[in-house]
């Protein structure tokens, strides 16, 4: 009867925990998680495959230059500063945007290309010094943008920095992609481009540019080189 006393009161407690979701209730208990929810977009596996990525709101800060500056670190503290001065200011208030729901924060990402002058003389390398990125960070359907000028207002008052200027909320449709999981150092990824770009061309798909999208699964400051796990992810069309 321990055991069976045991099971039946997680299930309880898990009734209790849905019961606000399904009732339709200003604020559910229980939080939206996209590692568990969105694993065809985030959490794909180390092979290529096809995707339709719809439109979703992010938060996002443009930029140019070595990823290992200062100024990148910057703006990637800016996005987090700001993603969780809108996480926990809904948390908090008593009349949330409809459709509410506590969550986890969606992972960094980031566009990179190189610049005019890179393209005009680009042999094969690549000197980071060159590259061009946007970097972002999801933000749930109920937030909007006049929530995010006021987080924006707020963050700009407890946390000055002047990256914040640059901070913008926008919207993002990148619609037929291919993605795959990179493991392992950034300086690696031409091996994984070649297999999802031999994909593309078995599968009837052209890559529209060189322009690609990183999501970023691990910590770079925590996670060792040779662990590191990295969503890449580029635009195809198909051939006719």
């Amino acid at each position: 009867m321990g055991k069976l006393g045991k099971k039946l009161r997680r299930k309880q407690q898990w009734l209790a925990e849905s019961s606000c979701c399904f009732q339709n209730q200003p604020k559910c208990s229980m939080k939206y998680q996209w590692r568990k929810s969105e694993k065809e977009l985030y959490l794909p596996k180390a092979k290529p495959a096809k995707v339709i990525v719809p439109a979703f709101k992010f938060i996002s800060i443009s930029g140019e230059g070595n990823p290992n500056s200062s100024q990148f670190a910057e703006c990637i503290s800016v996005l987090y500063s700001l993603s969780y001065a809108v996480k926990m200011t809904l948390k908090k208030i008593s009349d949330p945007p409809e459709g509410y729901q506590d969550y986890t924060v969606y992972p960094l990402e980031g566009d990179w290309d190189i610049n005019a002058a890179a393209k005009a003389k680009f042999d094969g390398t690549i000197n980071k010094d060159d590259l061009i990125f946007t970097i972002m960070i999801r933000q749930p359907n109920f937030v909007n943008k006049a929530f995010f000028e006021e987080m924006l207002a707020v963050t700009k008052k407890k946390k000055p920095q002047p990256l914040l200027e640059n901070a913008r909320f926008e919207t993002i449709e990148e619609g037929p992609c291919l993605q795959m999981l990179h493991v392992g150092s950034y300086d690696n990824e031409a091996e994984s481009f070649s297999k999802m770009e031999a994909y593309a061309k078995e599968a009837g798909l052209e890559r529209l540019s060189k322009t690609h999208r990183e999501i970023y699964l691990t910590d770079f400051r925590k996670v060792p080189e040779e662990k590191l796990k990295t969503v890449l992810r580029f635009k195809v069309k198909s051939v006719a």
